[in-house]
């Protein structure tokens, strides 16, 4: 009898135990929960009071670049120095020139045509100087000595350069000293009216490399302005150079230009039997002595590499 009232008091006593600690547990339970929903209330009226749902619109998700007007003018300048500078070292280092330079050049240098007394016609190129004035080649406007080195009897009645579809006369004005082709002083200064053309560039102290590209302009088998690249070779001994450029007929007294498009020789003859293999006569300034104005290059090139 003793045993099961113990048993029976134990087992009050542990449900007892059992059911103060649930409770216990269940009220922790819903202070911690009471204390968190506050807490969480206290956030969101914060939030509230800063920024009202009212004023939120939606908004993509894709990105935008700035545009032209919102990069710095300093950023723009200095970016476009640089694309510049670049742009003008590839263009050296590789013999380049703007195709729209040349176009411009084309326009300076006109097709001549000679007329001797045993009535054949003579072609050649001319380039424009400005104010009416031409360089050109000694031969193609005054009778040379023939091939056996004999002063031919051969005279030039009349001069005349292509203008507008239309010769223009022209007058002969000034000449080298040369008695023969490809000579030192095979160059010659013509003169016609005033012409609306735009005169060329001149740079008479050109220090000819090795390998430096040109640009030959002449009237090629007399069928109108033709461009021609070539490259620099070497001085000779009596004052020309030589260059790998075409020298087909009629471009003699066209003209030879640099990288800048300033006129630096004509063209006045080529080796025998090889139009590769051209001479080209650099300008002096005693060609131009019978000028009263001509455009001086501004900018004197040193190499490839000059600065414009």
């Amino acid at each position: 009898m003793v045993s099961r009232r113990l048993a029976f008091s134990a087992s009050l006593l542990a449900t007892a135990v059992s059911c103060y600690t649930l409770g216990v547990v269940h009220s922790q339970r819903t202070e911690a929960g009471a204390s968190y929903d506050a807490k969480l209330d206290a956030i969101r009226a914060e939030f509230g009071k800063s920024r009202r749902t009212d004023d939120l619109l939606p908004a993509g998700t894709s990105g935008q670049t700035m545009g032209k007007a919102e990069v710095g003018i300093t950023g723009v300048s200095a970016r476009s120095r640089m694309i510049a500078e670049i742009k003008n070292e590839l263009q050296h280092e590789m013999g380049l020139t703007p195709v729209t330079m040349l176009r411009d050049r084309r326009s300076s240098f006109v097709e001549l045509y000679s007329y001797d007394s045993l009535g054949k016609t003579n072609y050649g190129t001319a380039g424009y100087l400005g104010g009416g004035y031409f360089i050109t080649v000694k031969h193609a406007v005054v009778a040379l000595k023939d091939e056996d080195d004999r002063q031919s009897s051969r005279k030039i009645s009349s001069i005349k350069i292509v203008y507008q579809g239309k010769e223009i006369p022209a007058k002969l004005i000034d000449t080298g000293d040369a008695d023969q082709e490809v000579h030192s002083g095979d160059w010659a200064i013509i003169k016609t009216r005033d012409l609306d053309l735009p005169p060329l560039r001149v740079y008479s102290a050109f220090a000819y490399d090795f390998a430096e590209p040109i640009f030959r302009l002449g009237n090629d088998y007399s069928k109108g302005i033709i461009l021609s690249t070539g490259y620099v070779g070497q001085h000779t001994a009596n004052g020309l150079v030589t260059c790998l450029t075409d020298g087909h007929p009629g471009v003699s007294g066209g003209g030879v230009l640099d990288q800048r498009g300033n006129l630096v020789g004509i063209p006045i003859g080529r080796m025998q039997g090889d139009y590769r293999f051209s001479f080209i006569l650099p300008i002096r300034a005693e060609m131009l002595r019978k000028l009263p104005t001509y455009e001086q290059a501004e900018v004197v090139p040193t190499g490839p590499l000059a600065e414009q």
